[in-house]
């Protein structure tokens, strides 16, 4: 099979640390996956590496048939979009919403000199009516509430139709309702077999969106504690071994849900 993104023994070192030690991940074209685990599991370094904005310390990593150190990164990388708090912190506050989507036809983050086509702004506001943010076109980035800046930025993500799709923890910040609008867009972006291949990260099962089709399930020190379809890899045994707690595992509606394994009640004494 020819692999969309294909991970072989990838170990990143920084200095004494070990953030990922030995992780092999193929992802196929057409799937939906899921990447979980704990803080400190190395899953913004992994998505670094599938985004080709870091190279490994070992191991072989092959993106979109290319291998990195053997293939300039930056032909590479307008192929795979990346949606992420760090490169949310790039975008000026006072760039308009439209920009901030239109400018990824270039790379940049912050409108200047650029010429762009009105094919270019079209695909911009398309992408922005698509996650119900078109309404903000005219909007600063800076006045918009954290779950609408989050739909702008995957909007931005996907201004240069890439074949891989990155976000990375889409869900930290937002209040209950933005979490479950922005996982009905994401439901809705993986149903469409147009989408690219999707890789979304979480902390949080709650935040997993219908449609979504395998997990990849890190522990501490950046191990794979599990990998496959999502339905078999979601499981209570595996989610406590990652997590280092026994957690319970439930699935209905669609949606995925996790809490701690009840304690044992009091015994109570015989008379």
């Amino acid at each position: 099979m020819s692999w969309v993104l294909d991970l072989q023994g990838v170990t990143v070192r920084r200095g004494k640390t070990t953030i990922l030690d030995g992780l092999d991940w193929q992802v196929a074209e057409g799937e939906r996956w899921i990447v979980l685990g704990p803080n400190g599991a190395g899953k913004t370094t992994l998505m670094q590496i599938a985004s080709a904005r870091m190279h490994p310390t070992a191991g072989r990593a092959e993106l979109l048939g290319e291998t990195l150190g053997r293939v300039d990164v930056f032909e590479l990388r307008p192929r795979i979009g990346i949606a992420s708090a760090a490169l949310a912190e790039h975008i000026p506050a006072g760039e308009l919403a439209r920009d901030v989507v239109l400018t990824a036809a270039y790379g940049v983050t912050g409108r200047w000199r650029e010429a762009y086509e009105d094919f270019d702004t079209a695909r911009a506001e398309e992408l922005l009516a698509v996650f119900e943010v078109d309404a903000l076109a005219d909007r600063t980035f800076g006045t918009l509430s954290e779950g609408e800046r989050k739909r702008v930025q995957i909007a931005r993500a996907l201004m240069t139709d890439p074949e891989i799709l990155i976000l990375d923890e889409p869900g930290a910040g937002l209040d209950l309702a933005g979490r479950e609008e922005l996982v009905r867009a994401l439901s809705e972006l993986a149903g469409d077999p147009a989408s690219p291949v999707l890789l979304l990260v979480t902390h949080h099962v709650e935040e997993i969106p219908p449609g979504f089709t395998h997990l990849l399930l890190l522990g501490q020190g950046g191990t794979v504690q599990a990998s496959g379809p999502l339905e078999d890899v979601l499981t209570s045994e595996n989610l406590s071994a990652a997590f280092g707690l026994e957690l319970v595992v439930a699935h209905g509606g669609g949606r995925w849900l996790a809490r701690a394994a009840a304690p044992a009640g009091p015994t109570r004494a015989r008379h």
